[in-house]
């Protein structure tokens, strides 16, 4: 397995979960604002603080986004690019949203794929203060409550990452897992372990992270050592009594490329983190 050592002391607790109750919505996007405004304003709306939301032909401008790129000194593993500013409306083609709370306001973490007006296809992390709704749009989601995605400083990675926390609030019938993952370990053995661990044997898999290079089911490899990645389509399930994951993604890579296809299991590494909504089938 690929290995990154970041700058920190590495955690004992590789995964963070925290069961909660996830509940499918159809939100309005409000155009003029910044899309961590429209985001978590209007999950707010539909009573929640958290959760996930898919972005899906959503025009933006300005548009301000970031890719992967080497770290300008060892403090950190890896780094963001400059800041690419594409001139026009850029329409999200899709994206993966998780919602939590940084420094006590809410907080949207965004990697997707988009095209400019002359249709440049591009994809990275979304700037969430700086890139802005410019028509109405709506979008599906699912709230969360029974756990938040809460922003702390990790002396590990020595970056401020969203950490999946039960907010001590009771709910009725939980029927998902916030869950967060650490560097090093692969995503889907890591995704099974949490499954197991709370007894979910089917469900959705909703998210957003890094991986240190990627190795698709199809023999392509990204020779990336950090990558921004979204899940495109992401199941959990039995088989011969088995439990096993299946992630379909798409990615950038240091170069700016973009890239999707099926991972293979047991050679993906999380490169810094993996957020991720855990829905069990009904």
């Amino acid at each position: 397995m690929r290995y990154l050592k970041h700058p920190g002391p590495v955690a004992a607790e590789r995964e963070q979960s925290a069961r909660c109750r996830a509940t499918p919505l159809s939100l309005r996007l409000e155009k003029g604002l910044s899309a961590n405004s429209a985001i978590t304003g209007a999950l707010a709306r539909a009573g929640f603080s958290a959760g996930y939301v898919h972005l899906e032909n959503v025009a933006i401008s300005p548009m301000r986004y970031v890719i992967p790129a080497a770290s300008p000194d060892d403090s950190h593993v890896a780094w963001y690019s400059e800041t690419f500013a594409p001139e026009g409306i850029v329409t999200i083609e899709r994206a993966g949203v998780i919602a939590g709370t940084r420094e006590g306001a809410p907080f949207i973490h965004c990697h997707g794929i988009w095209v400019d007006e002359v249709g440049n296809r591009r994809a990275g992390h979304l700037l969430p203060h700086e890139a802005f709704i410019v028509e109405d749009a709506t979008v599906r989601a699912c709230g969360i409550k029974g756990a938040n995605y809460i922003a702390r400083d990790d002396a590990e990675t020595n970056f401020k990452l969203f950490a999946a926390e039960a907010t001590g609030q009771e709910v009725a019938a939980p029927n998902a897992l916030a869950a967060t993952i650490r560097p090093n370990g692969d995503i889907s053995v890591a995704i099974e372990a949490v499954c197991r661990r709370h007894g979910i044997t089917q469900a959705r898999i909703l998210g957003v992270g890094s991986l240190n290079e990627v190795d698709f089911d199809d023999g392509r490899r990204v020779a990336s050592y950090a990558t921004e990645v979204f899940i495109d389509d992401g199941h959990i399930f039995t088989t011969d009594g088995r439990l096993q994951s299946q992630l379909d993604v798409s990615l950038v890579d240091l170069r700016g490329a973009i890239h999707s296809g099926r991972l293979m299991r047991g050679r993906n590494p999380v490169c810094v983190t993996f957020e991720l909504l855990i829905v069990a089938n009904d």
